[in-house]
């Protein structure tokens, strides 16, 4: 998703996805600000929905860092 956005974020979003096993970890990195959030999910989950919700996680961490400073 590389230029895509997530939620209030503006800039670059970089997603990773490794599979081991029966899991699943995505990795959303925001390029701009260097904020990085990881999940895990199941191996077998469709791609956009282990996307999405990276992209609502990142968006939520984002948020917070924001209202905190």
């Amino acid at each position: 998703m590389a230029g895509g956005k997530a939620g209030d974020t503006d800039g670059e979003i970089l997603i990773e996805f490794v599979i081991l096993g029966n899991s699943a970890r995505v990795t959303a990195i925001h390029v701009p600000s260097g904020t990085e959030v990881a999940i895990v999910g199941p191996a077998n989950a469709p791609r956009a929905v282990l996307e999405a919700a990276v992209s609502r996680k990142l968006a939520y961490v984002m948020g917070k860092e924001k209202g905190a400073s």
